[in-house]
C-alpha cells in the first residue's frame, strides 16, 4: 500500500475515532465566566440579526497541512480526496480529479452537496481561465410572492425550505459534463467509479456526518425514504464507523456514466425528481420536466482583480454574479489598502482590535453594496453595465474615506451602499435573511491544471428530500433549497424591486467564492498560479476566504496557518468572532468603538492548496474532516 493510501487510512480511521473521544477543542484564549454559542451584551438586538451557521460545529482537529511535489487534492472527506487523487494517478487532469470528488462527496458528505444541487466552478488549463456556473434555476412557473405567506409577509425561513417550495433546477451534473466534454481527459464513465465502488460497497459513517444527523431537526420526520437511509429502526442516526450502503445512488451514478446528464435530468429520474417536489404533502414546488430538461450550464471569463500586499503584485480570480463572494473580497481587500490595516501585524498570532475594527467596516460597506447590486446578471444590469465599477480603486477609495480610523475611532454599525455607477432602475436593498450551504474542492495537477470549485444543496441536507425512483434500492440523493438564496420580499415598502427577488428562470444570488490566485508580472499580465482556495459557509464564505487571502499575501502565513486563524467578519450588522477564540479584551475593545460583537460558532470549511518551491503545499479546515493528499 502506498504512502498516500495509508496516510488517508488513518486520517479516516483518526477521524472516527474521535467520536469516542468528545469533541476535540479549538485553540482558545481564557474568557471570564460561561460563554455559550452566541456572547452578546444586554439588551443587543435578537440573535436573527446574525448569520446562522450552514451546519452544526463538530469540533476542532489540528491539521498539519500536507508537502506534496507533483499535484494535490483537497476535499472535505478524506474518502473523496482519495477518489481525486485515484483519478490523477490513472492520468486524470485537474478537472477530471475534481469530478471524481463530487460524485464521493455526494455520497459521504450529502448534507453539503451533492447532484441534487449546483457549483461555481474555475478551471485553468494552462491556457484560459473560465468561469463555469452550474447554479440552479428557478422552475419556470414561479411567482415572485414564492415565499411570502397569505398575509403577504415572509414565511419563516425553515418553513419555506422543508419541502418541494425551495427546489431550484439542479445543475451541477449538467455543468460538470459539459465542461469535461471540452477539457477532461479520461473518459467521463471512469470519473463515476470510485463513488459507484463506495456506494455499493458501503462507507462509514464519519463523527460529522452522525453528529449533524444527530441534531438534525427536519429530516427523519419530512422525507421516509430519507429516515430509512439515515436512522435506524429505533429513530437514531446510524453511529460512527457503521457502514452505510446506497444501491439507488450507485445505480443513479451508473446511468448518468454510460448516458451522460440528460439520465439525470430526463426521464425515470426528472420523472421522480418532479414526483418528489410536486407530490410534497405540506410544501409543494413548481419544478418541472420541462425545466430540467432546459437547463443549461453557464461558461464566461473569470471575474479578476489586481491586489498589491507586501510589495507584490497579484491577480485574484473568482465567479462573476450570481455568485457576490469574488466582489465582496475584491472591495473588502480593496478597500483596507486605503486605510492603515497593512501597518498592524498578527500579535501573538492573531488579528488586533485595531485590524479587526478597520476589516468588520470594510465588510460593512461591502455587504451595503451587495445587497443593492448583486444579482443574476441575465436580469439584473451592473452599475454602469460592468460589475468591475465596484472594484474600482478610485471608488474603493471613496467608501475607505467612510471608516474612522486612529485610537478614538468609532464604528459605523451599519452601513449604507455607495454609488459605484448609474443604474437604469432604482433597486431596494435586500433584507438580511439566512443564507447556508456547501462543500470546496481545491484541486492543482501535475501540469498546473487547477481547478476551485464550490458545491452546494444549500442548507444542512437541503430541502431535507430525497429522490428514490422507487425500484426497491435503498438510498438516492438530496435535492437543494436553493431558491431561498433568493430575497423573500421581493420589493419594499414603496414597491422598489428587490435585484435578487425571485423570477421564472432565475438563478438566486450566492455567496459561494472559488478563488484562483496568481503572480503579476512586470507588464501586468498574468503570472503564475499561486493558490486555490475556497470554503463552505453561507453569506461568511466571504470573510472566510478573504481571511485565508489576507493571511497569506499579507501576514506571510502557509495555507494551513491562515486557515487556523479565527474567523471573524460582519454582513453589515454587528461583528462576530469565533467564539473561544479571541481575548477578552479583543470583544471589549471593539465594543468600545461602538460595534455590536456577537462570539459564535463560526464553521468555515476551508481548503486550499498553494505553489511552493518543491511542489504544492496544502491546508484543510480543522473545523470539518478536509485532508489534502498528492503525490
Amino acid at each position: 500500500m502506498t504512502q498516500v493510501l495509508t496516510r488517508s487510512l488513518l486520517a479516516v480511521a483518526f477521524l472516527s475515532a474521535l467520536a469516542g473521544c468528545g469533541t476535540v477543542q479549538a485553540p482558545s484564549v481564557p474568557a471570564s465566566g460561561a460563554q455559550a454559542a452566541v456572547t452578546s451584551r444586554p439588551g443587543t438586538p435578537a440573535l436573527s440579526t446574525i448569520p446562522p451557521n450552514p451546519e452544526a460545529s463538530s469540533g476542532w482537529t489540528g491539521k498539519p497541512g500536507w508537502q506534496w511535489q507533483k499535484h494535490a487534492v483537497a476535499a472535505a472527506n478524506p474518502l473523496a480526496t482519495q477518489a481525486g487523487l485515484e483519478i490523477l494517478r490513472a492520468g486524470g487532469n485537474a478537472l477530471d480529479a475534481a469530478i471524481a470528488v463530487q460524485m464521493v462527496l455526494g455520497l459521504v458528505e450529502p448534507q453539503s452537496s451533492g447532484i441534487g444541487g449546483g457549483a461555481f466552478l474555475l478551471y485553468d488549463d494552462g491556457k484560459s481561465l473560465l468561469a463555469w456556473d452550474g447554479r440552479e434555476t428557478a422552475p419556470a412557473t414561479v411567482r415572485e410572492d414564492l415565499f411570502l405567506g397569505p398575509d403577504g409577509k415572509a414565511l419563516p425561513f425553515h418553513q419555506a425550505v422543508v419541502g418541494g417550495r425551495s427546489v431550484g433546477v439542479p445543475g451541477v451534473v449538467p455543468m460538470l459534463e459539459q465542461v469535461q466534454r471540452r477539457q477532461g481527459k479520461l473518459p467521463w464513465a471512469r470519473l463515476f467509479a470510485p463513488a459507484i465502488r463506495m456506494a455499493e460497497a458501503g462507507f462509514p459513517v464519519s463523527p460529522r456526518l452522525h453528529r449533524l444527523l444527530a441534531s438534525e431537526k427536519y429530516l427523519r420526520d419530512n422525507d421516509s425514504t430519507a429516515a430509512a437511509y439515515f436512522y435506524g429502526t429505533d429513530g437514531q442516526p446510524w453511529p460512527v464507523g457503521h457502514v452505510l450502503r446506497n444501491p439507488e445512488y450507485a445505480a443513479v451514478l451508473r446511468g448518468i456514466a454510460s448516458k451522460g446528464s440528460r439520465f439525470l435530468m430526463r426521464g425515470e429520474v426528472a420523472q421522480a425528481m418532479v414526483r418528489t417536489v410536486q407530490g410534497h404533502a405540506a410544501n409543494p414546488g413548481k419544478l418541472a420536466l420541462s425545466d430540467l430538461a432546459g437547463y443549461q450550464p453557464r461558461v464566461s471569463p473569470a471575474l479578476c482583480f489586481d491586489y498589491e500586499a507586501v510589495a507584490r503584485r497579484y491577480e485574484i480570480c473568482g465567479m462573476p454574479p450570481p455568485s457576490s463572494g469574488t466582489l465582496a473580497i475584491g472591495q473588502i481587500l480593496g478597500i483596507l489598502r486605503h486605510t492603515d490595516a497593512a501597518k498592524l501585524p498578527l500579535q501573538q498570532g492573531q488579528p488586533n482590535a485595531d485590524w479587526l475594527h478597520l476589516y468588520t467596516e470594510a465588510a460593512r460597506l461591502a455587504f451595503a453594496d451587495r445587497a443593492q447590486y448583486v444579482a443574476d446578471p441575465a436580469f439584473v444590469q451592473a452599475p454602469g453595465g460592468n460589475w468591475q465599477s465596484m472594484l474600482q480603486p478610485v471608488y474603493l477609495q471613496q467608501r475607505a474615506a467612510l471608516i474612522q480610523q486612529g485610537p478614538q475611532a468609532k464604528s459605523m454599525k451599519t452601513a449604507e451602499p455607495g454609488q459605484p455607477a448609474s443604474l437604469r432602475v432604482a433597486l431596494a436593498p435586500m433584507p438580511a435573511q439566512p443564507e447556508y450551504g456547501t462543500s470546496h474542492i481545491s484541486v492543482i495537477d501535475a501540469q498546473g491544471r487547477a481547478v476551485s470549485m464550490t458545491t452546494t444543496i444549500e442548507d444542512q441536507f437541503g430541502s431535507r428530500m430525497m429522490v428514490n425512483r422507487g425500484k426497491g434500492l435503498a438510498g438516492g440523493f438530496l435535492l437543494n433549497n436553493e431558491l431561498t438564496d433568493f430575497s423573500f420580499t421581493p420589493r419594499d415598502a414603496a414597491g422598489r424591486p428587490i435585484a435578487n427577488r425571485v423570477q421564472p428562470g432565475k438563478r438566486p444570488r450566492s455567496s459561494m467564492a472559488p478563488i484562483l490566485v496568481y503572480g503579476k508580472q512586470p507588464d501586468g499580465r498574468r503570472g503564475e498560479l499561486l493558490m486555490s482556495a475556497g470554503s463552505p459557509g453561507g453569506a461568511l464564505i466571504i470573510h472566510y476566504v478573504a481571511k485565508t487571502l489576507y493571511g497569506t499575501l499579507n501576514w506571510g502565513l502557509d495555507a494551513q496557518r491562515a486557515i487556523d486563524l479565527p474567523n471573524f467578519g460582519s454582513t453589515n450588522g454587528p461583528t462576530l468572532l469565533e467564539q473561544k477564540r479571541f481575548a477578552p479584551a479583543t470583544a471589549e475593545a471593539l465594543r468600545q468603538r461602538g460595534a455590536e460583537v456577537r462570539e459564535i460558532d463560526m464553521t468555515s470549511g476551508l481548503q486550499a492548496i498553494q505553489k511552493t518551491p518543491r511542489g504544492y503545499f496544502g491546508g484543510a479546515d480543522p473545523r470539518r474532516e478536509g485532508v489534502v493528499l498528492g503525490d
